[in-house]
């Protein structure tokens, strides 16, 4: 429920009304006393999508702003289904990476409006 709202950078939709992200890509596993390992593998809607790192950022920064228990995020790109995926993987799942994406002013400003639940 969190991340359905995520809206496409490029367009007025919703990730998952684009079936980037779907109920079946999200995995949850109790790896601690309260504390859980979460994997999302989203697809992206073209195999050569130039924003699939900044979708893979909003849904991290998402997750990790709401998500209302302990956790470990890996974020993935499906399998074959990014010309990209193992460099865009290791992106998304490196925290001085994300780090700093979140401090350029514009990309931070394109994740929020992103992010942000509509009204």
């Amino acid at each position: 429920d969190i991340i359905r709202t995520i809206r496409d950078p490029e367009k007025p939709n919703t990730l998952e009304e684009l079936e980037v992200v779907t109920e079946s890509c999200v995995e949850v596993n109790e790896i601690g006393e309260e504390e859980y390992l979460v994997i999302i593998r989203f697809t992206p809607t073209v195999p050569h999508c130039s924003l699939a790192t900044l979708i893979g950022l909003c849904l991290r920064i998402k997750l990790q702003r709401c998500l209302p228990f302990r956790h470990k995020l890996e974020i993935y790109i499906s399998e074959g289904t990014h010309s990209t995926e193992e460099d865009i993987n290791k992106q998304i799942n490196d925290k001085e990476r994300v780090a700093a994406a979140m401090e350029n002013p514009n990309l931070r400003e394109i994740v929020e409006q992103c992010v942000t639940e509509p009204d």
